[in-house]
């Protein structure tokens, strides 16, 4: 068992590391509930199923598909910014687009 650390930030916030959420099978938008052990020490994370069709409601994923989440997840923090940039620019581009078109009216 591989040990990894991360720390809590001041919102009480934590990131799940991305090959743990890979290999226990936690996907974008999954419930996870959280029991304090009896020592008071420890948490036991769980995915919860909170309705019997929920699998219905949603297309299933073809085999090859990534959602965007994980792809970016898959990403190293330098190509995270990239990407990020790279799409803070497209959207502030459409932006003035659209201001431009509406000022032309």
């Amino acid at each position: 068992m591989n040990k990894t650390f991360r720390i809590l930030g001041k919102r009480g916030r934590i990131t799940i590391p991305f090959e743990i959420r890979q290999r226990v099978g936690f996907k974008y938008n999954d419930v996870l509930s959280f029991t304090e052990t009896a020592d008071g020490r420890s948490v036991i994370v769980k995915r919860e199923k909170l309705c019997n069709n929920c699998k219905q409601s949603q297309p299933p994923l073809k085999e090859d598909e990534v959602t965007l989440f994980d792809f970016l997840n898959g990403l190293s923090p330098e190509q995270q910014r990239a990407a990020l940039v790279h799409l803070s620019v497209r959207w502030a581009e459409q932006q003035n687009t659209k201001l431009d078109g509406e000022l032309n009216v």
